[in-house]
C-alpha cells in the first residue's frame, strides 16, 4: 500500500493511492496516518479494503509528511561503500548516527528555505524507515517486522554549520524545511526488500545522486538493531539511513543550494519529490 496525507499544512486528511494512482480519501476510516494507526492491526484492516470503494480525492492536493506526530527522526551518516570509496574513508565499524530536529520535516513538494545567511546547503536523498511497533533491543533477523513502511528523505544540510561551528552534526541538520519527507509512505508488505531501492537527485537538470541500497554499509535491519541497543523505537519514528555518492559538498569545486534552484529527487519504489529553492526572507 501506499499511504498519503493530503491538504493544506496542519490540515492534512489520510489517505491511500490505489493500484491505479488514484487518491482515495481514508478520513471516514482512520483519523490520521499517526504513530497509533501504523499498528499490524490497521494495516490488516485497510488492506483488506477495496480501495474503489472509497470516495476520489479529486483535483489538485498538497502532499504532507506521510505520517503526523513522528516522535523522533534519526538519521544515519557514511552509510554507503561507495561514498567512503569516493570520499576516500575508511569504512566505520559502526553505525554513525545523529538526530534531525521533528520542526526540519517538511512536505514532498514544500519549498527549500535556505537558513539566513547561509552559504553551503546540500542535498542527501535517503530511504526513509518508519517504525510501526515497538523496538527494544531487536534481533537483526526480527528488525524488519517493526517496520511499518519506508519513504524518500531528502537530509538536507547546512555544510558550515554542520562542520565550522563546533560539537555535533544535528546544528546543520535541523534548519526549517530541511526534512522533506514523501511523497508516501510504501507499506512493508509492498516493499519487502530494503536493500533493493534505486536513489537519484537532481539540481536544475542536472544529475547529481544515482545510487542504490544495496550498497549500504550497514542494510536496513542491522540500523534498527542497532540504534535499539541505545534507546527505545517507538511507533511513528523515522531514521534517514544514508546517502550515496554525490552530494554537492564533495564536488570539485563544490556546488550547493542557491535562490531560486530546482531540486528533484525520487526512486522507482518510493515516489518523487520536487522543491523551489527559497532564501530565507523575513515574514
Amino acid at each position: 500500500m501506499r499511504l498519503v496525507r493530503f491538504g493544506d499544512r496542519g490540515l492534512e486528511r489520510p489517505g491511500i493511492l490505489d493500484a491505479g494512482g488514484v487518491m482515495r480519501d481514508l478520513s471516514e476510516i482512520v483519523p490520521d496516518w499517526n504513530p497509533s494507526t501504523l499498528s499490524n492491526a490497521v494495516l490488516r484492516q485497510i488492506a483488506a479494503l477495496d480501495p474503489v470503494s472509497l470516495p476520489v480525492v479529486s483535483g489538485r492536493h498538497r502532499l504532507g509528511v506521510p505520517v503526523a506526530g513522528i516522535p523522533k527522526f534519526l538519521a544515519i551518516g557514511l552509510n554507503y561503500a561507495d561514498l567512503a570509496q569516493a570520499m576516500g574513508r575508511e569504512l566505520p565499524s559502526e553505525p554513525v548516527f545523529f538526530t534531525k530536529a521533528i520542526s526540519c520535516l517538511a512536505g514532498p513538494d514544500d519549498p527549500i528555505v535556505l537558513p539566513r545567511g547561509s552559504t553551503h546547503t546540500d542535498w542527501e536523498v535517503e530511504l526513509g524507515v518508519v517504525i510501526g511497533t515497538r523496538a527494544r533491543y531487536v534481533d537483526e533477523t526480527d528488525a524488519l517486522s517493526h517496520v511499518a513502511g519506508y519513504c524518500l528523505v531528502n537530509d538536507l544540510s547546512e555544510r558550515e554549520y554542520q562542520n565550522n561551528r563546533g560539537g555535533t552534526w544535528d546544528k546543520g541538520k535541523g534548519c526549517d524545511t530541511f526534512g522533506p519527507t514523501g511523497p508516501w509512505l510504501v507499506t512493508r508488505d509492498e516493499l519487502n526488500d530494503p536493500q533493493d531501492v534505486d536513489l537519484w537527485l537532481e539540481v536544475n537538470g542536472v544529475r547529481w545522486q544515482d545510487g542504490h541500497t544495496r550498497t549500504m554499509i550497514f542494510p536496513v535491519a542491522k540500523l534498527i538493531s542497532y540504534l535499539s541497543e541505545f534507546m527505545t523505537l517507538e511507533p511513528g519514528d523515522l531514521i534517514a539511513t544514508g546517502t550515496p555518492p554525490g552530494f554537492g559538498a564533495a564536488a570539485k569545486p563544490p556546488v550547493f543550494l542557491r535562490d531560486s534552484d530546482q531540486v528533484r529527487l525520487g526512486s522507482a519504489k518510493l515516489g518523487t519529490q520536487q522543491h523551489l529553492v527559497e532564501a530565507w526572507r523575513a515574514a
